[in-house]
C-alpha cells in the first residue's frame, strides 16, 4: 500500500506499460550491479538479485515502478532506512541493510544485502505446516526487538506481514515426520530480519487514514479512530497466530466481516471503541451491525473460533504464547502491550537467560 496517491508516470528507458522497468540478466545497473535473476514482485515493481562487481559478492536490488506515488515511497524508504542503519551501526537489531542507491532513468533502485525467502514463502513451500513453539520464540525475539528498536526511535512501520519478514538463511533439511507420515523442511538456521519500510511512518510524519495489509490491520484502522505504535503491535500479533497454526486468522476482503472475525475470536468490540468511529455503518445500537444469520455471518462461525480454542496444547509454553498474543490482539490501544513490555513476556525468558534485550 503506498503512502500517498498519484499515479503520474514519467519517461522511462526501457520501461514496461506498468511502469516497470524492463531487464534481461546480464543488465548493468549504476555500472557495478549486474542483473542476475527475478527475486520476485509486487505493486511497487521487482527485487532481482544481482552481483555487485566492486565486490564480488550478490545483493537484493529493488526496482521501484516509474511512477510518482512509489517513487515518493521510495525516497521516504531511503529516509527511514539511512537513519535506522545509521542508528545501529554495529547491526544489533534485525532490520534490513540498505548498501546503496541510486535513480536508473526514472526508477528508483535500493540495493540490500541478500536474504533467504519471507516466512510466508517458507510457509507455502512447505505446504502451509506450522511452526513449532520454540521456533516462534526464537523468530519472534528477534522481530520484537527490531521493532522495538524502530518504536523507540519514533518509527512505526505499518505494514508487518509474513512477507516482509525474511530468513536470513533459508536452506534446510529434510526430515521424516512420523507423526504427519511425510517429510518436511527443517531451517538450518531461524535468523529474520525486517524488510519493506516503504510505508513506515516517523511519529513527525503525517499519517494516513488507512495502513496495513488487510489482514493484519488493526480495529482503529478499520473503524478510521487514528493509530499510533500499537498498530504494528497488532499486526504482529496476527503473524504469531498464522506462524502457530500455518494459515491466516482474519482471512477477508471486507472491512465490517473482518470486524466480525474479530468479535468471533476475540469477544465483542467496546462500545466506547464503536461509539467513536465515523464508520457509522458498521454500528447499531452500539453494536456491531451484524447478521450471523447471513452467507457471511456463517463463513466467519465457520473459519473463525474463540482464540483459546486453537490452542493445540495446554503446556506451559503454549499458554505463554496465547496469554503473549491476546494481549497483542487487545482493542483498547491503552490496553494493548508494547513492545518494551512484550520483550520481558514469560514466554521469551528462555532466551532472556542468555541474551538481554
Amino acid at each position: 500500500m503506498g503512502k500517498r496517491s498519484g499515479g503520474t508516470k514519467r519517461k522511462s528507458c526501457g520501461g514496461d506499460g506498468e511502469g516497470h522497468l524492463v531487464y534481461d540478466a546480464g543488465l548493468l545497473l549504476n555500472e557495478r550491479y549486474e542483473v542476475v535473476s527475478t527475486l520476485g514482485e509486487g505493486a511497487f515493481g521487482k527485487v532481482v538479485e544481482c552481483l555487485d562487481r566492486n565486490k564480488s559478492e550478490r545483493v537484493a536490488l529493488k526496482i521501484v515502478k516509474n511512477i510518482e506515488r512509489y517513487r515518493e515511497a521510495a525516497q521516504s524508504e531511503i529516509a527511514v532506512l539511512g537513519e535506522i542503519n545509521s542508528l545501529d551501526d554495529d547491526h544489533t537489531f534485525a532490520c534490513v541493510r540498505m548498501l546503496d542507491w541510486f535513480d536508473h532513468h526514472g526508477h528508483i533502485c535500493i540495493v540490500f544485502e541478500l536474504l533467504g525467502l519471507s516466512t510466508f514463502d517458507y510457509l507455502r513451500e512447505n505446504d502451509f505446516l506450522p511452526f513449532t513453539v520454540e521456533h516462534i520464540r526464537h523468530m519472534a525475539f528477534q522481530i520484537f526487538r527490531a521493532v522495538c528498536f524502530l518504536h523507540r526511535n519514533k518509527v512505526t512501520h505499518t505494514d508487518l506481514k509474513p512477507e516482509n519478514i525474511l530468513f536470513v538463511r533459508s536452506d534446510y533439511d529434510m526430515e521424516y515426520n512420523d507423526r504427519l507420515k511425510r517429510d518436511q523442511r527443517t531451517l538450518k538456521s531461524l535468523d529474520v530480519k525486517v524488510v519493506d519500510f516503504g510505508n513506515a511512518t516517523f511519529d513527525r510524519d503525517h499519517h494516513p487514514s488507512l495502513v496495513s495489509t488487510r489482514h493484519y490491520r488493526a480495529p482503529e484502522v478499520i473503524l478510521d479512530l487514528g493509530w499510533n505504535q500499537a498498530c504494528d503491535v497488532w499486526s504482529l500479533g496476527c503473524i504469531l497466530m498464522e506462524y502457530y497454526l500455518g494459515l491466516t486468522v482474519f482471512q477477508t476482503h471486507d472491512s465490517k466481516e473482518h470486524l466480525a472475525m474479530m468479535e468471533r475470536v476475540l469477544g465483542p468490540i467496546p462500545p466506547s471503541l464503536l461509539s467513536k468511529t465515523r464508520k457509522r455503518h458498521f454500528v447499531e445500537r452500539e453494536r456491531l451491525d451484524w447478521d450471523e444469520h447471513s452467507n457471511s455471518g456463517r463463513y466467519v462461525r465457520k473459519h473463525c473460533k474463540p482464540l483459546k480454542q486453537y490452542m493445540q496444547s495446554r503446556s506451559a509454553e503454549h499458554q505463554q504464547l496465547f496469554e503473549l498474543i491476546g494481549s497483542m490482539l487487545e482493542y483498547d490501544v491503552s490496553r494493548r502491550i508494547t513492545m518494551e513490555e512484550a520483550l520481558w513476556h514469560p514466554f521469551f525468558t528462555p532466551l532472556r537467560m542468555v541474551r538481554c534485550p
